[in-house]
This record gives structure tokens, C-alpha cells and sequence, in this order.
């Protein structure tokens, strides 16, 4: 018989060996489910194979090339988010997304163009939507702020805006949120199977702003703005979640991104727009938003 202490050492090599060899496999293990496509938990990568975008200006992005010929009135690019997607994932787009669309267009026509539900069908198992935006007006506003000349010549549109103890702005961003979850629900119905991912509208303008010619508003009067804009995305997070849908946020990864940014950190443009519309996303913003959404597929 051998010794207590040789028969221990023996014991406790044996098990370092089994602990060496465990813990190889549990590395080549985590090393095929990377390779795979697999995450920690052993989820697939989404795949998707029909993919319509529904949406206002702020996701089909005018003026910014190259242009969508094949429909100029709702001035759409292929460089906007929907594709941006698309690309990255690898799938079919159908994108009806068109400038200065309220709700009402998802059902109804608009200048002629099909209702955008149209595009919705059965198969459909992914739906981008950005709408609100133009049921709140929120580009009016924004565009009636603009003063001239600094503090304190002219008038702040706040002051106007809420005359008589009434938030104009915010009456009208509370009407336009049950109408976000009234679409919601009418996509979920007419594609059960779908993935829908609701975007909020980006941060614009950083608090007090920053006057000047490209965003030419008052910093009481840019905190307004941006305070409706902040209304409006928790309204339709809140709808989102009532809808079985994912919420982006757009807003809070835009934070030196918005028009106050330096041109080539800006992701939503101001007054003095350069390869975009005035007060929408340019190419840089699109493609951001578009790796927001992957990322939360």
C-alpha cells in the first residue's frame, strides 16, 4: 500500500487534470458559439427576410443622395437608414417612407403615393417606423422660432407659444402620440409575425443651444424645442411598449451629434443644411441610426 501522503499527491494531480482539461473545453466551446453567430446565451442572430420601412422625412431622407427616383415626391433616399439596414442585414426592403407624412398617410394616400400600410403584408417580419414628428408639428415650431438677431431683439417663441398658460406645443405632441399607437397596432395586425422597431426622433439641439446662423434660436427658445422633441419620444416609447414593439433611442447617442455639433460630428442638420434638408439627418445620422436599430434587434 502506498503512503497516505503519495496516495493524496496523486489524488490532487488527478484532479487539476480534470479541472485543465474542463476548462479547454468550455473554451472551445465558447470559441465555436462565436464562430457560429451564437451570443453567450446561445441565441441565433436574427434573420430576417422581407423588410418594409414606414415612416415621415426624418427616415427617408431628403436631399440626401443618391435620390430614390422611382418616387420624387416623397423625396427618398437610398442612403437613408432604412437602407443602411437592410444592407447590414442582408435582407428584401420595401421602403415606403415618405417626406411630410403624418399618420394618416400610413392608411390614406399623400400626393398620390399609395397608403404605406399597402406595403405591409403577412410574410412581412421586420418594420422600421419613425412617425409623429409632422402629426406635432414639430418642423413648424422649430422653424417659427428662429429669431433674426440675438437676445433680446425680437420675441421668443416660448413666450408665444405658451401665451394664456397654455403649451401649445405640448397639446400638440399629446395629441399626436395616441396616433403613433393606433398605427402600431394596426401594423401589428396586418403583420402578426413581424419584428417592429419604433425610432424616436434625435437630439437636435444641446441644452441652451448656440446661436447662431446655422441654429438661430434663443437658448430658452432651443430648450423649448427640444423639450416638445423629449415629449414626443417618451410619448411614443410609451407606445411602443404598449404595442409589443421595440423602442430605439436616437436621442441619447445623438448627444454631440445634434445641430450644435462640428459638421463632420453632426448627425442632424441645422438651418444652413449641407447634403440634407434643413432640420433632418444627413448621410452620417442615417447610418448611426441604422446600427442603433441593428443594435437592438
Amino acid at each position: 500500500m502506498k503512503p497516505f501522503f503519495v496516495a493524496l499527491g496523486a489524488s490532487s494531480r488527478s484532479r487539476q487534470r480534470r479541472a485543465t482539461v474542463t476548462a479547454v473545453i468550455a473554451l472551445l466551446a465558447m470559441v465555436l458559439l462565436t464562430g457560429s453567430g451564437l451570443d453567450a446565451a446561445g441565441a441565433a442572430t436574427p434573420r430576417f427576410t422581407r423588410y418594409v420601412a414606414l415612416g415621415d422625412s426624418f427616415a427617408s431622407g431628403p436631399l440626401i443622395t443618391p435620390v430614390d427616383a422611382s418616387n420624387l415626391v416623397c423625396a427618398r433616399s437610398r442612403a437613408n437608414y432604412p437602407n443602411d439596414l437592410a444592407a447590414a442585414l442582408g435582407v428584401t426592403l420595401v421602403d415606403v417612407t415618405c417626406s411630410g407624412a403624418v399618420t394618416d398617410n400610413f392608411a390614406g394616400a399623400q400626393l398620390g403615393t399609395a397608403p404605406q400600410f399597402n406595403a405591409l403584408t403577412p410574410d412581412t417580419d421586420l418594420v422600421t417606423v419613425t412617425i409623429g414628428g409632422n402629426d406635432a408639428g414639430l418642423i413648424t415650431v422649430g422653424l417659427s422660432c428662429i429669431n433674426a438677431l440675438p437676445k433680446p431683439f425680437g420675441r421668443s417663441c416660448k413666450s408665444r407659444m405658451t401665451a394664456g398658460g397654455v403649451d401649445r406645443l405640448a397639446v400638440a405632441v399629446d395629441g399626436a402620440i395616441p396616433k403613433v399607437g393606433s398605427a402600431l397596432a394596426e401594423i401589428r395586425r396586418r403583420a402578426p409575425g413581424a419584428r417592429v422597431m419604433v425610432t424616436g426622433y434625435g437630439l437636435y439641439l444641446q441644452p441652451g443651444g448656440c446661436y447662431s446662423a446655422n441654429a438661430p434660436l434663443w437658448d430658452v427658445d432651443a430648450d423649448y424645442v427640444q423639450s416638445g422633441i423629449n415629449r414626443l419620444n417618451a410619448g411614443i416609447h410609451a407606445q411602443a411598449n404598449l404595442h409589443g414593439a421595440t423602442y430605439v433611442d436616437l436621442a441619447g447617442p445623438g448627444v454631440g451629434h445634434g445641430v450644435c455639433a462640428a459638421a463632420n460630428q453632426r448627425w442632424i442638420e441645422g438651418v444652413l443644411a449641407r447634403g440634407a434638408a434643413p432640420l433632418h439627418p444627413n448621410a452620417a445620422g442615417m447610418a448611426a441610426f441604422a446600427r442603433l436599430v441593428q443594435a437592438r434587434l
